[in-house]
């Protein structure tokens, strides 16, 4: 029998992670741990991924948690997490700003079917005016290498207030280059464009507000095809991940994609 869980969740992650509509969708999966009944007590902690989301998650498990969400995490060194996850059997989720739209598991196809072909990949991330331009790459990265895989010689050609440019090598030696943009003149989202020698792969995802879907559209001798189309947002996909692996008893592997990633991101000159 399926078991509801009750969930906690921190101000912060409330406030970047729509926690409480994305429980509110999955009523039989998830209930708020205030109006929960004692004896259901199967605790989920919601946290923010701001400076520091590794020890805060290792304080949850300590107490009790049988799975946290991490909503928007920035790098850090998630070894300790890991092993105490490990330890006491608790799945860690991701709920990344991009890289957890559900619209990305067909862009991943899409893109690694034409990977050895592809000549370029030119991608932009755009965000409102202010948002810390570290975090604003580490979100985007994590939705480029979601589809593409690792990139390499990842190398920043520019950075400041206004946004950055950085420049890397898909594996088959095409350039990539990465845009982000701190700006309210344009909607925020992240854009990828893959081209090959007859066509290719436009992705364009959406905030993850509300269920807008992801559009990704592969184009070739035989035309422009767009995937279909998932009305569901990242948040609510990041909760029904997370309830699988509870229910299965298996454990995710995000903190093992984002430790490459955030290796990445630390190798960066």
């Amino acid at each position: 029998m399926s078991s509801q869980y009750t969930v906690t969740a921190t101000p912060q992650a409330e406030e970047s992670g729509a926690v409480g509509l994305a429980v509110a969708s999955l009523p039989e999966s998830f209930g708020p741990a205030s109006e929960a009944t004692p004896t259901l007590i199967p605790q989920i902690s919601a946290i923010d991924g701001a400076p520091g989301w590794t020890t805060e998650a290792i304080k949850a498990i300590d107490g009790g948690a049988l799975g946290v969400v991490v909503v928007n995490p920035v790098p850090e060194n998630t070894a300790a997490l890991r092993d105490a996850a490990e330890t006491a059997g608790v799945a860690v989720v991701l709920d990344q700003r991009w890289a957890s739209n559900p619209g990305l598991a067909g862009a991943e196809d899409a893109v690694r079917s034409v990977a050895g072909r592809a000549a370029m990949l030119d991608t932009v991330a755009t965000a409102t005016a202010g948002t810390d331009p570290e975090r604003l790459l580490t979100e985007h990265l994590a939705a480029v290498v979601r589809v593409t895989g690792q990139l390499d010689a990842l190398r920043v050609l520019r950075r400041g207030t206004h946004g950055y440019t950085v420049s890397g090598r898909l594996p088959n030696g095409a350039p990539v280059s990465l845009q982000g943009v701190l700006s309210n003149s344009r909607p925020a989202g992240v854009d990828l464009r893959l081209y090959t020698d007859d066509g290719g792969v436009s992705i364009a995802v959406p905030e993850p507000l509300a269920a807008w879907p992801a559009e990704v559209r592969a184009t070739g001798p035989q035309g422009e095809i767009l995937l279909p189309t998932l009305y569901e947002s990242a948040h609510r996909t990041t909760w029904r991940r997370l309830k699988e692996d509870l229910d299965a008893g298996t454990f995710p592997s995000d903190l093992a994609g984002f430790a490459r990633l955030t290796e990445s991101i630390a190798h960066l000159s």
